[in-house]
């Protein structure tokens, strides 16, 4: 490159155009270093440590409770104010015991209507009866008719028949009569309630929520990138979060067919083996599953640089001791550490700090942790 620098006018000499005329040159010649040669920056100082593969085995924890495997809504069978209320939410129940009752006087009306309906028929029974055997005896000696004959018996079967019906009226009226009182129908803890004394229950109406005692199950609503990978074993850990010493093992029982779209959500529910004592109906409990160990090479959260809008991380190269930017895929991001799934070699020496004001190709020297 040619300079040429004008150190004055033609038209004569000008005091002091040595300096100017130095000044010029000098600045004429630092405009020749751009600075692009990156090599001829002092090397950089950085920690770095050589990439290893680990065993690792990623696990999730997460928090549900514990409910009975079979819950059943009882209500009312018939209609009715509410009398007697007999137990409230909390309570243990066994099987046949009365929790609450309705007003029994329409029913007991019902009842007594239909007995009197049986004793009416029972009368017409015994008459119609009398008649087909005097008509029978007098059709046998040829003194009545064939067609009086046949009525008195087709009248006989209606009788009978109406008799049938109402024992039948009498049978339906004690089981209504029955079911003013509510009863249990297994052994279990009530975890509802849905009426008081005084209200109208209608039939069917759910009056509580009866948990039955037995199997018990831990329910969780977990989010649907869990089951993108095959677990470990189907054995999952259920610990008690207000003991975590209580421990049981559980395993997958039914998983819900569809998201909830509120929450975005699975329910699934756990099968508890044998659960404790303490895991009592309600409790709050952690389950953890662990999925299968995989060889992943993992270096702390200082190392990861960003290549456009892709993680990275600088790798020294041992001969020439410069530097390159990497893309990596990310396994997962933990406590401070992240886990690569690729884009480093095992042996690769990876800068873990000083690695903010890096460029590609800049040398760099490795203190003496990361010497090895």
């Amino acid at each position: 490159m040619t300079h040429r620098v004008r150190c004055g006018s033609r038209s004569g000499y000008r005091p002091g155009f040595p300096i100017a005329c130095l000044l010029s040159v000098a600045a004429s010649l630092m405009g020749c270093n751009d600075g692009s040669d990156v090599s001829s920056k002092p090397p950089t100082l950085v920690h770095t440590e050589k990439a290893r593969l680990q065993d690792r085995q990623r696990s999730a924890t997460l928090t549900g409770d514990v409910q009975a495997r079979v819950l059943a809504e009882l209500s009312f069978r018939v209609s009715g104010r509410v009398t007697e209320r007999l137990v409230d939410v909390g309570a243990h129940v066994n099987a046949g015991d009365v929790l609450a009752r309705l007003d029994t006087n329409q029913q007991q009306a019902d009842l007594e209507a239909a007995v009197a309906k049986v004793a009416g028929a029972e009368t017409e029974v015994r008459v119609t009866s009398a008649t087909f055997t005097r008509q029978n005896t007098l059709f046998a000696q040829g003194f009545t008719t064939r067609s009086t004959f046949e009525q008195a018996q087709e009248d006989l079967r209606k009788a009978q028949a109406s008799l049938e019906s109402a024992k039948a009226e009498v049978g339906t009226a004690k089981d209504n009569l029955s079911y003013t009182e509510l009863r249990a129908e297994s052994p279990g803890v009530i975890t509802a309630r849905n009426l008081e004394v005084g209200q109208v229950a209608q039939t069917a109406q759910s009056a509580f929520t009866l948990a039955h005692d037995g199997a018990r199950d831990a329910v969780f609503d977990v989010y649907e990138s869990i089951f993108f990978e095959q677990p470990e074993t189907s054995a999952i850990t259920l610990a008690l979060v207000s003991d975590p010493a209580v421990t049981a093992q559980g395993r997958t029982r039914e998983v819900a067919a569809t998201i909830d779209p509120k929450t975005g959500t699975v329910r699934v529910k756990i099968a508890i083996d044998s659960p404790p004592a303490k895991m009592t109906l309600g409790s709050a409990v952690s389950g953890t599953v662990r999925w299968t160990p995989r060889d992943r090479i993992v270096v702390p959260w200082s190392a990861l640089a960003v290549a456009g809008a892709a993680p990275a991380v600088w790798v020294v190269d041992p001969e020439r001791k410069t530097v390159s930017l990497k893309p990596i895929a990310v396994d997962s991001y933990d406590t401070g550490i992240i886990v690569i799934k690729s884009g480093v070699q095992p042996g690769d020496r990876v800068v873990t700090d000083g690695g903010k004001l890096l460029s590609p190709g800049q040398i760099v020297t490795f203190s003496a942790e990361g010497a090895s």
